[in-house]
């Protein structure tokens, strides 16, 4: 973590040096047109080193600030513009989900799921249901598997993509927000297509599937796998060696490897700083043993190496996406067991015994046996896991959530202090947080 990192930063970039470093804005010309700049002039001129004394001041960031990406409250300690102090505030969302889910049926709980992290609700439905079918001792059929890994990659790419689009405009840049949130926008159509919602989806139900994908959504699919890696490659090329991302990112808010496993961070805030580890890979879940994928991980734990392992991960995900297009199977989606899966409509409505089915599971709800569960999935913001207790009823007696938000931004304090006011930005950008899962 200590060796220096050198980034070859793009020809047409100016205010760099060889090493990648900054170099300073130059002030005058003589007659000779050669440039001068402060680094010409002697070391040690009072009038750029001047001795102010000053005390330090107490500023807010948050929690309406936009670059706060979300409900958050910063409360910074400067020494002019270096921050000696950052205490995160939390709890102005006030959403309360595990309490609300001791209250719910199974399936009801579903749609909570959606608001914890909105930019991840596919993956979140299908967390809950795997946690859920666990607790049941439920198999779902292998066509609901491969749709569900479908869904949570969808789901990765999307996240992705709004924190790569939000970081670049809290930075500078405008025009990548535009190239990522249209291929958003591509996957929400998708997704449209699939249960008729966009952004809260309720995806999932506890032995399957709130839908089936219809004819010809496959095709869509595909045509968005040939385009979309265009679209990183664009973004990669604009601000991966551009001089003003480098000198914003690298090099800002390092954590090391022990650093970060003694915070607990997970996903790209843990692989960026050369922490290899992958639910997906280490505790597999929907047979993502069987799926050919690299884990990406970083090397100086900087915001720079986030980024980087990010826009991999994105392109990780399409090649998952490939592999599971290609061997989605036919059959049904949801389990065969009456007692979880309502009837379809049409029977409910001419059959005396599914109509009785129908009205047991909405009125009653399923009831699994009693035990206790938790289940982690490999959210895009890191280890996302869910814990229930049940007591044999139809609702869960104790429902947990592990949010990585949470965890992830316990560590602003150690990443902004000592950094200036501006890297604080970059930074928090950085941990790629959801208010949602922090306050639940």
């Amino acid at each position: 973590m200590a060796t220096k990192r050198t980034i070859e930063v793009a020809l047409s970039t100016p205010g760099l040096d060889a090493q990648g470093r900054p170099t300073r804005v130059p002030l005058t010309a003589d007659e000779g047109g050669r440039i001068s700049t402060l680094d010409a002039l002697p070391a040690g001129d009072a009038q750029l080193e001047p001795q102010l004394e000053g005390e330090h001041m107490l500023i807010n960031i948050g929690p309406q600030h936009p670059a706060t990406h979300g409900v958050l409250r910063l409360v910074l300690e400067l020494d002019g513009e270096t921050v000696v102090r950052c205490i995160p505030h939390v709890g102005y969302l006030h959403c309360g989900f595990e309490k609300i889910g001791e209250y719910r049926q199974y399936n009801q709980i579903i749609p909570w799921t959606d608001r914890e992290d909105y930019l991840n609700s596919p993956g979140n439905n299908v967390a809950f249901a795997l946690g859920a079918e666990r607790l049941f001792g439920v198999e779902v059929p292998e066509r609901c598997t491969v749709l569900r890994v479908i869904a949570m990659e969808l789901s990765r790419i999307i996240s992705h993509l709004v924190w790569v689009g939000t970081t670049c405009i809290d930075i500078g840049a405008i025009t990548p927000f535009l190239w990522a949130f249209q291929e958003r926008e591509n996957i929400y159509n998708l997704l449209e297509g699939w249960v008729g919602a966009r952004l809260t989806t309720s995806l999932t139900r506890v032995g399957g599937m709130a839908a089936d994908i219809p004819d010809g959504w496959m095709d869509g699919l595909r045509g968005f796998l040939r385009t979309f890696p265009r679209t990183i490659g664009e973004i990669d090329k604009m601000v991966t060696r551009n001089g003003i991302w480098v000198g914003r990112t690298v090099g800002i808010g390092i954590m090391s490897p022990d650093e970060a496993i003694n915070y607990g961070l997970s996903g790209p805030m843990a692989r960026a700083s050369a922490v290899a580890f992958d639910v997906r890979r280490d505790f597999p879940y929907l047979d993502y043993e069987t799926y050919d994928f690299d884990v990406p991980v970083g090397t100086h734990g900087d915001v720079y190496d986030r980024f980087l392992v990010r826009m991999e991960e994105m392109r990780q995900s399409v090649r998952i996406l490939e592999q599971a297009a290609a061997r989605l199977p036919g059959g049904p989606v949801n389990v065969d067991d009456p007692r979880l899966i309502l009837p379809p409509k049409s029977k409910a409505t001419s059959e005396m015994e599914s109509m009785i089915h129908h009205f047991k599971v909405v009125m009653e709800g399923p009831r699994p046996p009693v035990g206790e569960v938790y289940v982690p999935v490999e959210s895009p913001k890191g280890e996302k896991g869910y814990y229930f207790v049940s007591d044999g009823t139809a609702k869960p007696v104790r429902w947990r959530i592990r949010p990585p938000s949470f965890v992830n931004l316990s560590a602003i304090p150690k990443m902004v202090e000592g950094h200036l006011l501006s890297d604080v930005i970059a930074i928090n950008a950085s941990i790629d947080i959801v208010m949602g899962e922090i306050d639940r």
